[in-house]
């Protein structure tokens, strides 16, 4: 229980417009999962092997099992479809896929929420109408070791614990959740957005800086600076924060340390969000972050949680993100100018070109 308790203390009230959490949300985390979900006997991934010291999938052989559907729930303005993915042992991701009515290839823009947030968020019809009115898609997870993925483990090991392991899956799964949607024919995934806070933030800055097809990334509050948030992050137990500051610990991790991986992202536009006044990341971190951010990248610093949570009240948090979504061109665009550019490279008769 003890978990519970300090899970829900790390939610400001300022964020829960972000995650709308329930007891059952964090009590997920205690549950141990009946029947237990990494069954022994899955042959299915037998060769599959993971490599945790990099973002990048080079060097990684997930391997995608065919997507199931559990539901498709219709609603007067959009549709919601949950589907279950899986490329690795014991660990099946729930995805939600979101769509506006009328709209037939949809701009995408993917949510990952920090750690300890649930699906409960997807779940809630007030947000799922607040992302699909302007006529986006909606694409919602979680990351490893959260919500339904904690399961079929011992309590001691959690997200921190796990770190270097959690980032570097979850890296893992947007690539291969982007090569999922990439397989449909719905979406206009030459138009894809991230939204993310918190570990989530920390997460979508690795994806973005190995995985191009990331257009548009929208950070808030990402951790990082490693060595400064073990030490000094209020969310670390202090029971357990002698087990994160030693050397091994911190050496496995900074290999995904999100301050040098900013300078690598390659997402068109990028912008971070700071709350300055939220603690789980300690200022000098903060600083570091901010510092690091490129030049092509836009940073906002909210001062007070009044001013946080004013562009709340305006319901504002993803104009950002769409207005850049928007501004690139669609799928039908695209595929115009390719049909125009073979043609212009159309060879003639005698083998010259116009």
């Amino acid at each position: 229980m003890h978990r519970l308790c300090r899970s829900l203390r790390f939610i400001p009230k300022f964020l829960l417009f972000f995650f709308p959490l329930v007891v059952q949300i964090a009590s997920a985390q205690l549950i141990r999962a009946l029947p237990p979900i990494a069954d022994p006997a899955d042959r299915r991934f037998m060769g599959v092997k993971e490599d945790w010291s990099t973002p990048s999938l080079n060097g990684t052989n997930l391997r995608p099992l065919q997507p199931i559907r559990a539901y498709l729930s219709e609603h007067p303005a959009y549709t919601v479809e949950l589907l279950q993915l899986q490329w690795r042992w014991g660990d099946p991701i729930d995805l939600y896929v979101l769509k506006p009515k009328q709209i037939e290839k949809p701009p995408v823009i993917l949510y990952l929420y920090g750690y300890p947030s649930d699906e409960e968020t997807f779940k809630d019809e007030s947000w799922q109408q607040s992302v699909t009115k302007d006529g986006f898609a909606a694409v919602g997870f979680v990351s490893a070791l959260t919500g339904h993925r904690y399961h079929d483990r011992p309590m001691r090991e959690w997200f921190v614990s796990e770190l270097q392991e959690c980032l570097a899956t979850t890296a893992h799964d947007v690539q291969m959740i982007l090569d999922y949607l990439d397989s449909r024919d719905d979406l206009d995934i030459r138009r894809v957005g991230l939204f993310s806070q918190g570990s989530g933030a920390s997460i979508a800055i690795l994806a973005s800086a190995v995985d191009s097809r990331i257009q548009v990334l929208d950070t808030i509050d990402p951790w990082g600076d490693w060595p400064t948030w073990m030490a000094q992050s209020f969310l670390v137990p202090e029971e357990e924060r002698a087990n994160y500051v030693k050397p091994e610990f911190l050496r496995n991790v900074a290999l995904l340390e999100p301050v040098d991986w900013l300078r690598k992202i390659q997402a068109k536009h990028f912008r971070l969000q700071d709350a300055t006044f939220e603690s789980k990341t300690p200022l000098t971190a903060k600083q570091k972050l901010r510092e690091s951010v490129p030049l092509k990248g836009t940073v906002v610093a909210y001062r007070t949680p009044e001013e946080f949570n004013a562009m709340i009240r305006s319901k504002t948090e993803l104009e950002w993100i769409q207005h850049e979504l928007r501004a690139l061109p669609d799928a039908s665009q695209q595929n115009h100018r390719t049909k125009k550019a073979i043609e212009t490279n159309q060879p003639h008769l005698d083998g010259s070109v116009r």
